[in-house]
């Protein structure tokens, strides 16, 4: 019997305790000191542009002086009938990135 008090008493406790935790929009009755620290909390300002894991659209142009990755050889493709033969291409190897304007350093070789 007390096991089945006790399961009620979760059951009506939980989502009570999890309601309390959502954050409030304060209402009319708030002081003004308090609905100003409640819109500058949630303001849009201070939110993340994006979360982790999302992709973010950069408009930056390449960095000339930048490594560039290596790119796969490829297989010839025979054409059959009207399609071309596609030939083969070699791979490229990477190459790292150099930095100009560094003096080089007279005592390393």
């Amino acid at each position: 019997m007390i096991r089945k008090l006790f399961g009620l008493a979760v059951v009506y406790a939980v989502p009570t305790l999890l309601a309390a935790q959502t954050p409030q929009i304060p209402n009319e009755h708030a002081s003004d000191r308090g609905k100003a620290m409640a819109l500058h909390s949630q303001g849009a300002a201070h939110r993340a542009t994006h979360r982790r894991g999302e992709v973010v659209a950069v408009d930056v142009t390449r960095n000339p002086n930048a490594a560039t990755p290596a790119t796969r050889a490829t297989r010839a493709v025979p054409g059959h009938g009207d399609v071309p033969t596609l030939p083969a291409h070699r791979a490229t190897p990477a190459t790292p990135a150099h930095k100009q304007g560094q003096p080089t350093n007279p005592h390393r070789p």
